[in-house]
C-alpha cells in the first residue's frame, strides 16, 4: 500500500513468496494499517505480529509491537509511538504517522542486519533499467566470494525471483498488489524468511518506480538507483528526492550508449547538479564492461560491515 500517494487499491493483496520451496504467504491486504493487519492475519489464521494500544498518562496512545508466537513465546519490544489525535484532512499528520511507523520498523530491521554484519542495499529504478539482470551479474561474478541473499519487489509474478534462483542465490518475491515500493514491514518479514548469513550480503530489489521508494525507509545501508543509457540523461532532476536518497548511481547498459545517443558528461553534471555526493559506476551487465568496478566497491562496503560486526 501507499498511504502517502493514495495509489494503492484497497482489495489487492501483499504476499510473499518463496521460490525455493514455493511456499506462498498472504502478509496483509495493501492499504492496511498494521493494525488492521494484524484483524486480517487472525481472520485468515495467518502468521503475524501481535499489536496492543494501551493508554498513558502522557495523553496519547502507543503500540507495543512485539513479535509473537503461539508455540513457545519469543518477545521483540520495540516502542514507536503514532499521534493519535489527527486533525481532520490534515494530510500531514497522516503521512507523518505513517512514515513513523515504517521508520520504526526500519529502525529494528537496520539493528538486526548490523549485529549479524548483513550489508542490506535497497536497489531503485524506473521499470527496464536492468535492475534484474545487474543482480544476476553481481550473483554470478561473486559466486564462491561472498554469500548473497535477495528480496524481489514487484506488484504481481515470481519472475524476478525466479531468475534470481536460476542465477544462484536464495530469493523471496515480495508482491504488492497495487502498492508501488516495499515498506519497512514486509522486508522484516521476507528477511526472517531467508534467514542470511552472517557477514552476507542482502540486496533488495524495489518495485520499478522513482517516487515513493525515496520516502520509504527499508532498514538498508544504502539506496543504490539504476539508471540506463535507454532512459536519457535527465532522470536525477526529474526525480530529484529519490537521487538525493542515495549513495550510488550505477548507470547501466553502457554497451547501448553510442546506439540511443546517450550523453554521458550530461547524466554526470546532472547527477551531481542534484546529489554532488553520490558515486557513480558506469556498467553493462549484459556484456560485463566495467563490472570490476562495481563488485570491487560491493566488497569494500560489505568488508566495512563485517568490521562492524
Amino acid at each position: 500500500m501507499c498511504g502517502v500517494c493514495g495509489c494503492a487499491d484497497p482489495k489487492s493483496e501483499v504476499s510473499m513468496t518463496n521460490v525455493d520451496t514455493g511456499a506462498t504467504q498472504l502478509s496483509r491486504a495493501a492499504g492496511q494499517t498494521l493494525a488492521e493487519a494484524h484483524a486480517f492475519a487472525h481472520a485468515h489464521g495467518l502468521p503475524h505480529d501481535h499489536l496492543h494500544d494501551h493508554d498513558h498518562e502522557h495523553g496519547h496512545d502507543h503500540h507495543h509491537a512485539h513479535d509473537h508466537s503461539h508455540h513457545g513465546h519469543s518477545h521483540d519490544h520495540p516502542h514507536d509511538h503514532v499521534l493519535q489525535q489527527r486533525p481532520a484532512g490534515n494530510h500531514v499528520a497522516l503521512e507523518a504517522a505513517i512514515l513513523g511507523k515504517n521508520d520504526a520498523i526500519a529502525a529494528r530491521n537496520r539493528g538486526w542486519f548490523e549485529g549479524r554484519g548483513v550489508l542490506a542495499l535497497n536497489f531503485v529504478s524506473s521499470p527496464g533499467s536492468g535492475k534484474t539482470a545487474l543482480l544476476e551479474a553481481t550473483i554470478k561474478a561473486l559466486k564462491g566470494q561472498v554469500a548473497i541473499s535477495v528480496i524481489e519487489g514487484d506488484q504481481m509474478t515470481t519472475n524476478d525471483a525466479d531468475r534470481i534462483r536460476a542465477a544462484g542465490a536464495p530469493a523471496i518475491q515480495v508482491n504488492t498488489g497495487a502498492g508501488c515500493h516495499l515498506e519497512a514491514d514486509m522486508v522484516a518479514e521476507a528477511a526472517r524468511a531467508l534467514n542470511p548469513t552472517p557477514g552476507s550480503l542482502l540486496l533488495i530489489e524495489n518495485v520499478g518506480n522513482l517516487v515513493c521508494p525515496a520516502m520509504f525507509d527499508l532498514g538498508e545501508a544504502m539506496k543504490i538507483a539504476v539508471i540506463s543509457t535507454t532512459e536519457g540523461e535527465d532522470k536525477p532532476l526529474k526525480y530529484p528526492h529519490m537521487f538525493r536518497a542515495v549513495g550510488i548511481v550505477i548507470i547501466n547498459k553502457m554497451d547501448l550508449a553510442p546506439h540511443v545517443g546517450f550523453d554521458e558528461a550530461a547524466c554526470r553534471a546532472n547527477i551531481a547538479t542534484v546529489n554532488p555526493k553520490a558515486e557513480i559506476i558506469e556498467v553493462s551487465a549484459r556484456t560485463g564492461a566495467n563490472f570490476g568496478a562495481w563488485t570491487e566497491r560491493l566488497q569494500s562496503l560489505l568488508a566495512e560491515a563485517k568490521a562492524r560486526f
